[in-house]
């Protein structure tokens, strides 16, 4: 009998909530200026909210598939550059996401000054996101197959 695993329908459907919360920042505010940011709050709240979603779940994401593996880190930042570094990233890419995981905890402590930083540095890494987001997503199928054949 195959052994249960409940991070795998975790890390998909969490895969699935960034992929959707991605669609929507492309939609309807990355081309927003730090003029609009600025002059609208609820524009503010609307695009801190939904990076700060995204790299919350993809923190999650990355801490599941390192627990599965054995693999302890020591902060949020480290799991994202674990994760990557466990599934072949390029140092640059590793550092990448380590600096997401800076601006997210910006976004989440709402420290004002750093909002839109956070927000500019998503949008430079979110190629990053897209890739290790895919990567996960392919391995947790595969290893679903694998599971139903054995």
């Amino acid at each position: 009998m195959p052994e249960f695993r409940y991070a795998r329908g975790r890390i998909v459907e969490s895969i699935r909530f960034v992929s959707e919360e991605i669609r929507e920042f492309e939609e309807e505010y990355s081309k927003k200026s730090w003029k609009e940011y600025q002059e609208d709050k609820k524009l503010q709240k609307l695009m801190d909210r939904t990076v700060e979603n995204i790299l919350t779940a993809l923190i999650e994401i990355c801490g599941s598939f390192l627990t599965e593996k054995g693999i302890a880190v020591e902060s949020y930042a480290d799991a994202l550059k674990k994760c990557a570094q466990v599934l072949g990233f390029s140092e640059s890419e590793q550092e990448g996401l380590f600096k997401l995981a800076v601006q997210r905890n910006r976004l989440a402590h709402r420290y004002l000054n750093f909002r839109w930083q956070a927000i500019k540095t998503f949008q430079e890494k979110k190629g990053i996101v897209i890739r290790l987001i895919t990567v996960l997503l392919k391995r947790e199928k595969e290893a679903e197959e694998a599971e139903g054949k054995a």
